[in-house]
């Protein structure tokens, strides 16, 4: 299988293009930005379509600025998409999802497989605790160059369990506290992100009642996990119909996005 890398010299880039030939796949080239210096060997190609049309996946970790060229370049290649770029608008989500409708698309807060077993318990345990019993906290830390907040697994952590709870989770997130905000309202999804050295990411979830508390975590500790999951994602989709998948459907643990 031919895989190809969107920023191939970024740091996930780098990780993405190792893990793709320690998997026995082809790493067919990838995209960089001017000032950034590729991996030795790499072949690089100007636009996305042009790495698209010799690729039959590419992997995506760059910024919410691209996602609209390339939902277009790669669905007009006919290329799947496995898609880890987070913070996307409404509008670049539509973009997504109309993509999909020509190519098979994987998108995920995150490719590691830990954290995605997180997820779906997190989704479970919303539905069996109830929200006004049970208070939702959600904990992140990055390192210091991290740009987003709350991270955008902290905020599918929240998403799923808002879907457990069958609640809008636009409704019950709680996203930073200041100041004198009177008391918790009840059903809320709380967030509180913290910056600082190199932590590649830790997440904590929080369930607390009044006679008892209930913590699940997730702690990364080398970004390998995220890119090894990602090559898992892009080999997934041979053969597969277009349309949006997640990374549960990978895991085998859903089969609708």
């Amino acid at each position: 299988m031919r895989i190809g890398v969107a920023g191939i010299a970024g740091r996930m880039g780098r990780l993405v293009a190792d893990e793709i030939v320690l998997a026995g796949a082809t790493l067919s080239g990838g995209t960089s930005l001017e000032a950034d210096t590729p991996p030795e060997g790499t072949t690089l190609f100007p636009t996305i379509a042009r790495l698209a049309a010799v690729s039959d996946a590419v992997i995506d970790f760059t910024h919410v600025s691209t996602v609209h060229g390339h939902a277009a370049g790669l669905a007009g290649a006919r290329t799947a998409w496995i898609l880890g770029t987070t913070g996307l608008s409404a509008l670049d989500q539509d973009a997504v999802e109309e993509a999909a409708t020509a190519i098979a698309v994987i998108q995920a807060a995150n490719f590691s497989p830990g954290v995605n077993l997180v997820l779906a318990l997190a989704r479970q345990l919303g539905a069996a605790l109830p929200a006004d019993a049970y208070d939702a906290e959600i904990v992140e830390m990055h390192h210091r160059q991290k740009v987003d907040a709350p991270s955008g697994t902290a905020l599918a952590l929240g998403r799923a369990v808002a879907a457990g709870r069958a609640v809008r989770f636009e409704d019950a997130a709680v996203i930073g506290r200041a100041g004198h905000t009177g008391p918790r309202p009840q059903g809320g999804i709380g967030f509180a992100a913290l910056r600082g050295g190199q932590v590649v990411g830790d997440h904590t979830l929080i369930f607390a009642a009044g006679d008892e508390q209930i913590t699940l975590t997730h702690r990364a500790l080398d970004r390998r996990a995220f890119a090894r999951g990602a090559v898992r994602a892009a080999l997934w989709t041979a053969g597969k119909a277009p349309g949006r998948y997640t990374m549960m459907d990978v895991l085998g643990m859903e089969t609708t996005a």
